[in-house]
């Protein structure tokens, strides 16, 4: 069975004999969609064509990580990802309104923390997600499959048990959502033998102690920030900028108010090896990159957070005749998530191009499974996806940063407007809201479109999905000035912004 797009895009199923893959055979299980992956996007596209009336099947595995840690079925977000990191992330801001309750007139004793009772606590939270989706498959006859797979042909896959049992598995269409691992920095003398991972951190049953990111992404901030919350000594070493991919001036301060809060940053700096010391504690060689000169520091843990690569290796995509991109290793697709062949599709952070976001892999997932049972002909957008970075003074954004702006549209085209605020929250404990800030990057001629917006704040994941569904509908700075903010939040701050960049204008916000 074929697929072929007919009118408006929409999919309809013709039967063809496939060599090597005939149904019946035995042995061999046929289904009408193979979703190898049980990550966030796999599951959704499963769950979605199998309520449709499809046939589905799922193949999922995890490869124990180099410090053994493994996990169930949900993939990265649920087991090593966004679920454990945001409540780590709301642990670290409990004990920061423990500080601030005295101020309020609470009479509280100083806080310990509790690293083994957290972690079981999010532990088990997480091994029942992995039931619900497994209860979740089952309800909708979704066909799941604990073993690693590879391709044998375009419509054939191999899949291999803890045991060694070899199951074959036959498919009309194949979707591949087998996400990403974090890389290890292999050409650093000691990384892999003592260092970990967001893959092994949230599942320790101790305290990390005194730990050293290495990296510059919003995984490495958001860790080294929990940690910091937590009680523990955090250092963060960064090559070259932080969060890379977001608005630099935003960037800078959300670094600058970790340091302010006890979070050490060591600048265009680069770990050389790391070695096991008698006291089993780890001793990190690195250079200063500006000077040549070396350094070193003792720490308990090293957590790696320099990027993640592609699950594509040991699929066998070549005998499938699926491409990557030879440089990332992930899967070229074209608007309808379809690769070389086109029967076979790839969503996620495993095809290329595509935000490394749960929501945009699940949105995509579902849209996919539509498209293939001919019940609608959307296409994913992957514009304005709002995100939010869950550092301590959390960052959240939607559309274009200021630079991506004035790049695409010219400096004299953009206006930006924006405010340094206080949160009311702040007040009472005398808390320092000098990074409390806000920008919104918007065309400068009428009706002065929305381009992005920026807000670095308290919740700011909360007030960034409210605006972003404005932003998506095309909504203009004249419109959001229009609407009649909520007092007293942090949110309303947004629908205040009066000052721009170009009227050079003091913009810190006065009175309530």
């Amino acid at each position: 069975m074929a697929a072929l797009r007919g009118p408006a895009g929409r999919f309809r199923w013709r039967v063809r004999a496939v060599p090597g893959a005939a149904r019946g055979t035995a042995g061999r299980q046929c289904y009408d969609l193979l979703v190898i992956g049980g990550g966030s996007g796999g599951l959704a596209c499963a769950k979605e064509a199998a309520q449709l009336g499809k046939k589905v099947a799922v193949v999922d595995y995890v490869e124990p990580s180099p410090r053994g840690t493994r996990w169930g079925l949900g993939g990265t977000c649920v087991n090593v990802g966004c679920i454990p990191k945001k409540l780590m992330h709301q642990a670290a801001l409990l004990g920061g309104m423990i500080h601030d309750a005295p101020h309020y007139g609470w009479k509280v004793a100083q806080p310990l923390h509790d690293w083994g009772k957290m972690a079981e606590a999010i532990q088990n939270h997480v091994k029942s997600l992995n039931w619900g989706h497994r209860v979740q498959l089952q309800d909708r006859k979704v066909k799941y499959f604990n073993f690693k797979a590879s391709f044998v042909n375009p419509h054939m896959v191999c899949g291999v048990s803890k045991g060694g049992e070899e199951t074959l598995l036959s498919a009309d269409h194949i979707v591949i959502a087998t996400g990403g691992r974090p890389r290890y920095p292999t050409h650093i003398e000691g990384a892999l033998e003592y260092g970990i991972t967001s893959d092994d951190i949230f599942w320790l049953k101790e305290s990390p102690g005194k730990t050293l990111v290495v990296g510059a992404s919003y995984v490495a901030l958001e860790c080294a920030g929990f940690l910091t919350g937590l009680g523990l000594d955090a250092t963060v070493m960064i090559r070259s900028v932080p969060l890379r991919a977001f608005d630099q001036q935003m960037a800078s301060l959300v670094t600058e108010h970790m340091v302010v809060h006890g979070t050490r940053i060591l600048r265009g700096c680069t770990p050389l090896r790391v070695e096991r010391l008698s006291d089993r504690r780890l001793q990190v060689t690195w250079v200063d990159l500006a000077s040549d000169k070396k350094d070193t520091g003792t720490f308990d843990t090293v957590l790696w957070a320099v990027g993640r690569v592609p699950e594509t290796r040991g699929l066998n995509l070549e005998k499938a005749g699926v491409r990557t991109n030879p440089n990332t290793q992930k899967i070229l697709v074209d608007a309808q998530e379809a690769t070389s062949v086109p029967h076979i599709y790839a969503i996620g952070d495993v095809a290329e191009g595509r935000p490394e976001l749960t929501p945009t892999a699940i949105m995509a997932g579902r849209l996919l499974a539509q498209r293939l049972c001919s019940r609608s002909s959307d296409l994913m957008d992957y514009d304005n996806v709002p995100t939010t970075v869950f550092t301590p003074l959390e960052y959240g954004c939607v559309g274009l940063s200021e630079e991506e702006a004035v790049a695409r549209h010219g400096e004299e085209r953009v206006e930006v407007y924006h405010a340094y605020y206080k949160p009311l929250e702040f007040v009472m404990p005398e808390r320092d809201a000098s990074q409390c800030y806000i920008k919104m990057v918007c065309l400068r001629e009428p009706p002065q479109l929305v381009l992005g917006l920026h807000f670095l704040g308290p919740n700011a994941g909360e007030v960034t999905q409210g605006f972003a569904l404005g932003i998506k509908c095309g909504a203009s700075y004249k419109q959001v000035m229009r609407t009649v903010g909520i007092h007293p939040t942090c949110a309303e701050e947004v629908a205040k912004l009066r000052i721009s960049k170009r009227s050079g204008l003091d913009p810190t916000v006065t009175g309530c």
